[in-house]
């Protein structure tokens, strides 16, 4: 549809103007040679490590299709995978801050390696022992790459208010990957098969390790505690800490509320299409690429929003306009621009919350646990994408499920910025713009 297109360059456009805005507002960074070379080590393995991974989502559910598996036997497939991430994500996060933050990084490149392997296989078995190993790997995508960068850039003592940065910077690179990624597995299907794109993804994975082997250094959390006493610690942190567990609540509801979207958004989007009789199929791949811009755009809003007011501040309201725009379905179900449009501000609220949230752990972990932590705060969102595939629950449950979230993670961000101005008021020190 034409219209689709008409709304990529416009957003496309909007892009460019936010890029222009910040790039003027950010000069302040230009003179930090520290800052500037820490990102670009960091960006040179994390978007090695992204794009291969989304290299593998587009044509994933295809490829299992073109095997002859039947729905059901995909779906298991699918919670084989969240299940790894839920039962070994811990261990994962405690191994990372013993063994390596970088070390665990080449590991995930490894495992990851060998799951796009598995995937020439036309074996229920040889595909699920892929899947444990896609699920470890997402595990060490979303906690030591992190790990390793905060450590590095506290080592280095470099001004904090450029860790946030930093984040949106990666952010806005992740979703430009997305978008080429999902041209080139496009294009290489289109030439040469569905296992085509998991081959130029184990490409990508080779070159990540030997770029993290080559120009990371290695840090660690703790490296003399045992697993079991950094996994103590880890809950003993979070028990004990409000604004951690505020944190990790935030975390878990709303990622937990995002995967289920993204489960949802095709078949939403699909049905709105079949009840206008509208006979030409929707441009999938267009409306992913809109909703990578939408996720840079919110990456842009960020870095203006962090520069007039606290992360704990703005996310709240960001937070409860994710909340409305999920709703949106419940009552709009037919209304198929309607609906896109919702989806497009849920996308936008995605890409202030990557960046937030990784500027907020930053911030409030600890560096000796800090990967354990930021897997146990995996674990109820992996549980909800779980029941989400293993029930039949109606599209409305879902969504007022999704919102219900959304809800919570609002208040729990409204009681982290309480907490948050409980401390300024007690260290009047600090700066008082942080108070806005």
């Amino acid at each position: 549809m034409s219209i689709f297109l008409s709304i990529f360059f416009a957003f496309l456009a909007i892009c460019l103007l936010l890029h222009l805005h910040t790039y003027n507002s950010n000069k302040l960074s230009s003179d930090n040679l520290a800052y500037h070379t820490l990102q670009r080590t960091y960006l040179g393995g994390y978007l090695l490590a992204v794009a291969g991974d989304w290299l593998q989502g587009p044509h994933l559910y295809t490829l299992y299709n073109s095997y002859n598996f039947s729905k059901h036997q995909i779906e298991l497939l699918f919670v084989v995978g969240f299940s790894s991430a839920l039962i070994f994500g811990t261990a994962i996060g405690t191994f990372a801050d013993k063994l390596g933050r970088k070390f665990n990084c080449i590991l995930y490149g490894i495992f990851y390696t060998i799951c796009c392997i598995t995937k020439h296989y036309n074996n229920f078995f040889v595909l699920a022992v892929g899947c444990i190993l896609g699920g470890v790997s997402t595990c060490i995508l979303f906690s030591a790459f992190e790990s390793w960068l905060i450590h590095d850039f506290n080592r280095q003592n470099i001004d904090k208010s450029l860790l946030g940065n930093i984040f949106s910077t990666s952010v806005l690179c992740n979703s430009i990957v997305a978008i080429l990624m999902g041209l080139v597995a496009q294009l290489s299907v289109d030439a040469f098969g569905y296992t085509t794109p998991f081959e130029i993804a184990a490409c990508l994975f080779f070159l990540m390790i030997v770029y993290i082997t080559w120009n990371w250094k290695e840090n660690y959390g703790s490296q003399e505690t045992s697993v079991c006493l950094s996994l103590g610690n880890a809950f003993q942190l979070i028990k004990s800490d409000y604004k951690v567990l505020c944190l990790g609540m935030i975390q878990s509801l709303f990622e937990g509320s995002m995967y289920v979207f993204v489960l949802e958004w095709t078949p939403s989007l699909n049905y709105a299409k079949d009840f206008l009789v509208i006979k030409e199929p929707l441009p999938y791949g267009l409306i992913f690429s809109i909703f990578m811009l939408c996720v840079m755009i919110g990456s842009y809003i960020f870095k203006i929003l962090s520069q007039k007011m606290p992360v704990e501040s703005f996310m709240r309201y960001v937070l409860i306009v994710s909340a409305v725009s999920l709703m949106v379905p419940l009552a709009f179900r037919h209304h198929l621009f309607i609906l896109f449009a919702a989806f497009l501000v849920f996308e936008v609220c995605v890409g202030i919350f990557w960046p937030s949230i990784s500027t907020l752990r930053g911030k409030y972990l600890k560096d000796d646990t800090r990967a354990t932590v930021m897997n146990i705060f995996r674990i109820p969102l992996n549980l909800i994408v779980v029941t989400i595939l293993l029930s039949n629950l109606s599209h409305d449950v879902i969504f007022i499920s999704c919102s219900g979230s959304l809800i919570l993670s609002s208040i729990f961000q409204h009681f982290l910025f309480n907490l948050c101005q409980e401390n300024l008021d007690s260290s009047p020190s600090l700066n008082k713009q942080q108070t806005i």
